[in-house]
């Protein structure tokens, strides 16, 4: 009986293997259909409990060179080769970051009533962040990014409060913010949006 060290390594010979036969399958296919695979702009990823799973670097396939990434993203989502999600949330965060700023004016202006700034945060800003988010799955560490998140976004969208004691302005602590928004916070929706598409998959499956 082969040593469990040996069966990792023929493993790992295998599933490199079926690497290069799935990139020279691209290749002769692409070829057929008179496209040309662009080694530069053509990545791998192996997606594996295995740590060592076609640990190679690069498939060279005749003068071309395919690199292998732990990461890439597909379609708007950050996939990554360990099928972990904690790349994704980040990545939702920083769009949604951006899309704040991007229309920061409007929040902050005093034109506009509170309930017209609620719609802009849940119409443009909220999708951006929960993109793709029904397959996620949860962990009250991502959780409580999701609600720091939300909430500096709210704090930005209510502006500061002015203190009736010291008439000094101050920053809504969570309570008020919920109060303010009155809507399923960031966290509810998501989960509400895993049950639904987890309900159409056993629907569908």
């Amino acid at each position: 009986m082969p040593a469990p060290s040996e069966e990792k390594s023929d493993y790992s010979k295998g599933s490199g293997r079926t690497i290069k036969k799935n990139a020279e399958a691209l290749v002769v296919a692409s070829k057929e259909t008179g496209l040309e695979v662009n080694a530069d702009k053509t990545k791998y990823m192996v997606m594996s409990r295995d740590q060592n799973a076609g640990q190679s670097h690069k498939v060279k396939i005749n003068n071309n060179s395919f690199e292998r990434v732990e990461k890439f993203i597909h379609l708007g989502r950050t996939l990554t080769d360990q099928n972990s999600i904690q790349e994704e949330i980040k990545s939702r965060l920083k769009s949604g970051n951006a899309c704040n700023r991007s229309v920061q004016n409007l929040l902050s202006s005093s034109l506009l009533f509170k309930n017209l700034k609620i719609e802009i945060y849940r119409n443009i800003i909220l999708p951006v962040v929960l993109y793709g988010s029904e397959t996620w799955s949860l962990t009250l560490r991502k959780e409580r990014r999701l609600r720091v998140f939300e909430n500096r976004a709210l704090r930005r969208t209510f502006g500061p409060k002015r203190d009736e004691v010291t008439g000094k302005c101050r920053k809504l602590h969570n309570e008020e913010l919920n109060d303010l928004y009155s809507s399923p916070n960031i966290v509810r929706v998501t989960k509400s949006r895993i049950m639904r598409w987890a309900g159409a998959c056993s629907t569908y499956g």
